[in-house]
């Protein structure tokens, strides 16, 4: 299961943040978050939302989405993210790099792996390997 990590409380949520290395990066992110939005587990045990990755300007008509947030509360698994990550990238035409980053800073990025790998480096970043 996604869990806290020893600094945060017992019960907390768990965040993290993907974000899409692509040229249409924007359209490929709301790709990712309507798939998730489809996804009845990870959406009843998750926030799922869209961010962007730069802060707005003031008189600008609107930031780039770039970001697609998870909040997850318990009895969400790593290997589920995982597999709903590798799923999605699968039906792209060109499978786009994701980097998933946790607020302490760890990091995985997804690149050219298959459906497993991609499990396993996600169950990784949430200490389940």
């Amino acid at each position: 299961m996604l869990t806290a990590s020893d600094t945060e409380a017992p019960g907390a949520a768990v965040q993290v943040t993907l974000r899409i290395h692509d040229d249409s990066v924007e359209d490929e992110a709301r790709s990712l978050h309507d798939w998730f939005q489809a996804d009845r587990a990870l959406r009843r045990s998750s926030r799922i939302e869209m961010l962007s990755s730069k802060k707005p300007v003031a008189g600008a008509q609107g930031t780039v989405l770039d970001l697609v947030s998870l909040v997850f509360s318990s009895g969400f698994s790593a290997a589920s993210l995982g597999i709903s990550v590798a799923s999605w990238r699968a039906t792209r035409p060109q499978q786009p790099t994701v980097t998933l980053e946790r607020p302490d800073g760890r990091t995985v990025t997804i690149s050219g792996t298959s459906a497993s790998e991609t499990q396993r480096m996600v169950e990784q970043l949430f200490g389940e390997d």
